[in-house]
């Protein structure tokens, strides 16, 4: 199931999803469009063309129709999570954990919180208390799109499983919440503005000792109401409604969000710079053998066996090049190309596609997937590098 959001509202597209009880990852990318959603800040002057604006992306992963994690490609890995156990006093414990492996898997941040339950750093009840937020945040910023692309491919379950949220009731909390956070214009506009204390006698005269003690530490004009909400264990939207009044009467004052981080393209890489490589490919010997030989090579080479999985591996952290074997199980490799060359993200990274297969017509239909080059199996260290560095010159 795939389509824009001109076509069909994205609730309707979560309701068929748990009606058809369906197993897969939603894959939806848009540019910023409403109120709630955490991108509009970086461009709050309304003049602005809707399609200057950048893109991004969301994933959505559903067991039987319910939902088990979501996600979006904005925060920098781990921050969200990082946010989360400062209410907890357990920041310090992310880097306890084994990072580089971590950051192999194709969920980076799922896989720390799992690995934090594990080593029983956290709760059963903490960790699912996070995961939820994590869940409704998303959804949140879901609801506002009106434009964008959306793509459900169906898969094997989204494991280890820690819980499982019904989209109905997720919906009706969502919305409500929605309606209530434009309720709060035009004082508070977006999730990432930050607030500064103002008037610190009047508002400590007005709250009790502790609960001023905790707000006045976050309110130096570098927290964003969406981290301060993380912080405290609170809705974002009751913490707002909380402080609206004393916005209002201007004890507390509400910043502009900082700009982005800015994120690294192909083009803006720098020779002492690492090109992130991406093999796709169910045969586990091709896989080590063209690790083995780019690693030495200075790239950084992350293997995805299970064609599945591709599209999660690619939304973790945007490769500098895609190399994917054709002949796969559930998923073929002109399958996947097709579905990244929908998306404006992948466009221009350059996609090889690996075969066993050398005739004509094996061509045509990798130039028709949208593949930049094609490689023959098997081929040497020479070949490979050669490709790489036709499209990777830099390195």
């Amino acid at each position: 199931m795939q389509g824009t959001l001109n076509e069909i509202d994205l609730r309707s597209i979560l309701q068929l999803l748990e009606l058809g009880q369906r197993t897969g990852q939603l894959w939806i990318e848009a540019r910023p469009s409403g109120a709630v959603d955490d991108l509009s800040w970086q461009f709050p002057q309304a003049p602005r063309s809707q399609q200057s604006l950048p893109l991004s992306t969301w994933l959505v992963f559903f067991v039987n129709g319910q939902i088990v994690y979501g996600t979006d490609d904005y925060s920098p890995q781990m921050h969200r999570l990082q946010d989360y156990l400062v209410h907890y006093h357990l920041t310090h414990k992310l880097e306890d954990l084994d990072r580089g492996a971590i950051a192999e898997t194709t969920i980076p941040e799922y896989a720390a919180l799992w690995r934090l339950l594990e080593t029983q750093t956290i709760t059963v009840d903490q960790a699912r208390h996070i995961l939820q937020a994590m869940v409704q945040e998303t959804l949140f910023a879901l609801l506002s799109l009106h434009q964008g692309h959306f793509n459900f491919q169906l898969g094997t379950p989204f494991g280890p499983q820690l819980s499982t949220y019904a989209v109905t009731s997720l919906l009706f909390e969502t919305v409500k919440k929605v309606q209530k956070w434009k309720q709060l214009y035009p004082q508070i506009q977006f999730p990432q503005q930050r607030l500064l204390l103002a008037q610190p006698e009047k508002l400590a005269a007005a709250l009790p000792a502790i609960a001023y003690q905790k707000l006045a530490q976050w309110t130096t004009g570098e927290t964003t109401l969406r981290q301060l909400a993380r912080y405290l264990n609170r809705d974002l939207v009751a913490l707002a409604r909380a402080l609206l009044p004393y916005i209002q009467k201007g004890w507390l004052q509400v910043l502009d969000p900082l700009p982005p981080q800015s994120l690294s393209r192909p083009s803006e890489m720098s020779s002492h710079q690492t090109w992130r490589i991406l093999c796709i490919d169910d045969d586990f010997t091709i896989g080590k053998a063209v690790e083995q030989i780019l690693s030495t090579q200075g790239y950084q080479v992350h293997l995805v066996q299970n064609p599945l999985e591709a599209i999660q591996a690619t939304f973790a952290e945007v490769p500098h090049l895609i190399l994917c074997d054709i002949a796969m199980p559930h998923l073929d490799g002109h399958e996947i190309c097709m579905m990244l060359r929908h998306s404006k993200r992948f466009q221009n990274v350059p996609i090889i596609m690996l075969t066993g297969q050398e005739q004509f017509i094996n061509r045509i239909q990798a130039d028709f997937a949208g593949a930049t080059d094609y490689l023959t199996k098997p081929f040497g260290q020479q070949e490979l590098l050669t490709l790489l560095e036709k499209y990777l010159p830099n390195h």
